[in-house]
């Protein structure tokens, strides 16, 4: 039979393929794709398909283009400035990108505490500076009553 990912030949009793690793799916009945791999029919094995990559996808081997995890500061700086966008780009590629999850999930929890805290301060000054400026512009506006 043919792996189900690159095509290449491998034993019918494989679970894995040895050229790629790839998981070959096994049903109570056998092998299951064993008999007509890649669409084949009639009990025919379809040899793999040629070109562009081992089964024809350009992706060497692989149905799909190799994911990049390259862990890139800019998703911890985007996760800083808007914490919600990084949270969600944590919890939906945790297992996909580790690398690039886990800096989004940084810059998030470090951009939510960066902003409370600069809440508080900013909150705090507001709340102790404001009545004395409003107090001596009140002042300074309205003549005062003899």
């Amino acid at each position: 039979m043919y792996c189900r990912l690159c095509g290449k030949q491998i034993g019918d009793e494989d679970k894995f393929c040895p050229y790629c690793g790839g998981a070959q799916e096994f049903s109570a009945g056998g092998a299951q794709g064993a008999s007509a791999p890649f669409g084949g029919a009639g009990g025919q094995e379809v040899p793999p398909l040629q070109g562009g990559g081992q089964n024809g996808s350009g992706y060497g081997g692989y149905p799909y283009p190799p994911v990049s995890d390259s862990g890139s500061a800019g998703w911890g700086v985007l996760g800083f400035f808007v914490p919600l966008v990084g949270l969600i780009l944590f919890l939906v590629w945790h297992d996909e990108k580790p690398r690039c999850s886990k800096k989004a999930g940084i810059g998030a929890l470090i951009g939510v505490i960066v902003w409370f805290f600069l809440g508080v301060v900013l909150g705090t000054v507001a709340v102790i500076v404001l009545p004395d400026v409003v107090g001596q512009y009140a002042a300074a506006a309205l003549p005062l009553p003899l």
